[in-house]
């Protein structure tokens, strides 16, 4: 997936008309994208991840490299403790043999005496004592039986299942990030609620100060307002630690700065989804490409009985030290065949089909629980709406309420206690519609999520 752009691109698909598309009524929000980012990045599990990839595509790099020839370069150095040479019955013969061509050379018969002033040649040693070599050697595979070709198919699926295995965990990652940051704007939207009630009770305090200055108001009003300012106090610290808390959680997430997470100011607001198109989840895909590698993987235990074809050649830079019967070059081609190696390579090869087996299963088990996973994302999804819409009439019910009863208290019709009731009442409705937007973001992004089509 592509990182693009926080919670409305989080939630967004679109395929050019061709599907349904996914609507979404959000703004932008710039810093998502760059908490995205910074989450991808310092996640030790991706970081985990990629290296195994990496270590895939070295594999892939290793079985293309079968075909390319070796090139050794040798050299030595060997005291013998005397030089080779003929027996003494042998060198008898090499020198006779040299006295008759001679002979014959000179025009002598061969029953006649050598002549003494002719040197003849000693017969030389089968090998010196003192041996100093120096060759290059070549060994190139032809023909690998397949297996080769097999290990190479197997690594580049493994490589894909890894990747989609980042993917899933991608998904994980900005899922929760999502939902600290929707957290984080709950708190921001609770405190404004919460300042709204303030100054709801400093209007009133001023009321009722006024009432009793004219002798319309007892105390007890002033010490109801007073218990309902420490009330909103308490409420007030404690949405404070809970953003503290979300600060700190954002930061391990991400690794960045406290005083810019801080400064950061999430909205809430409602989402609206339409279309029912959706993607093979990568989960899947995973599963998938993990079944292909095994499928491969047992093809090349498999191809071990196919004969494998190899060069080989040989040349030596040196000669004055090679034996009578060291060549000075060769190049030759060999045939492998592993006929029998007591069924191991069957066996291997059996592991892995049942490998591949156990994926198809899991591929199997992991669409129904994804199948079962839309349909409560779905369920979830209407009624977070449902629960919006109500939400949106209780404050319409809450507000007419609180002003209606402010006016009665302003005319003596009704208690101090019961506005500060109405007021407890339109907290909460505002409450509730503020979390009902959190639920409403969550649910449509968990539903996007279920059907593969959470882009970011």
């Amino acid at each position: 997936m592509n990182i693009s752009s926080l919670k409305t691109k989080l939630l967004y698909f679109l395929l050019a008309g061709l599907i349904p598309a996914t609507s979404l009524s959000q703004e932008i929000d710039p810093a998502l994208e760059i908490l995205i980012q910074k989450a991808l990045e310092k996640n030790h599990g991706l970081n985990v991840n990629q290296l195994e990839g990496e270590q895939a595509r070295i594999d892939q790099k290793q079985a293309k490299a079968v075909f390319l020839p070796e090139i050794t370069l040798n050299g030595s150095y060997t005291r013998l403790n005397d030089d080779i040479t003929f027996d003494e019955d042998t060198q008898n013969l090499l020198m006779s043999t040299q006295k008759l061509l001679i002979k014959e050379a000179a025009g002598l018969p061969f029953n006649a005496d050598f002549p003494e002033n002719i040197p003849l040649q000693p017969a030389s040693n089968l090998q010196d004592k003192n041996i100093l070599k120096s060759s290059v050697d070549l060994d190139w595979v032809l023909f690998s039986g397949f297996e080769a070709t097999n290990a190479l198919k197997a690594a580049k699926h493994k490589e894909a299942s890894l990747n989609f295995v980042g993917e899933a965990e991608k998904d994980k990652i900005v899922l929760n990030l999502i939902e600290t940051y929707d957290k984080l704007a709950l708190v921001n939207a609770s405190q404004e609620v919460l300042a709204a009630s303030e100054d709801h009770l400093k209007d009133q305090e001023r009321f009722v100060k006024k009432a009793k200055e004219n002798g319309l108001a007892t105390p007890i009003s002033r010490k109801k307002i007073e218990l309902a300012q420490q009330q909103l106090e308490a409420k007030q610290l404690e949405f404070r630690q809970n953003k503290r808390l979300l600060i700190e959680v954002l930061h391990q997430i991400t690794g960045e700065n406290r005083e810019i997470l801080r400064s950061l100011s999430p909205q809430l607001n409602a989402i609206t989804f339409t279309g029912n198109s959706a993607e093979k989840r990568a989960e899947v895909l995973a599963l998938e490409e993990a079944e292909k590698a095994a499928i491969y993987k047992s093809k090349m235990e498999k191809s071990n009985f196919i004969p494998k074809l190899a060069l080989k050649g040989h040349y030596e830079f040196l000669e004055d030290d090679l034996s009578l019967l060291d060549p000075q070059w060769y190049v030759g081609v060999g045939i492998k065949w592993n006929v029998f190696d007591g069924g191991k390579s069957k066996l291997k090869s059996r592991k892995s089909q049942l490998e591949a087996q156990k994926y198809q299963e899991k591929i199997k088990e992991a669409e129904e629980m994804i199948s079962l996973s839309i349909v409560k994302a779905e369920m979830s999804y209407e009624a977070a709406l449902q629960n919006t819409r109500i939400a949106q009439k209780e404050i319409e019910l809450a507000e007419a309420t609180f002003e209606m009863l402010k006016k009665q208290h302003r005319n003596d019709l009704a208690s101090i206690s019961e506005v500060l009731d109405g007021l407890r009442d339109l907290e909460s409705a505002n409450f509730k519609l503020q979390e009902s937007y959190f639920d409403q973001s969550k649910a449509g992004t968990s539903l996007m999520h279920a059907k593969g089509i959470l882009n970011y």
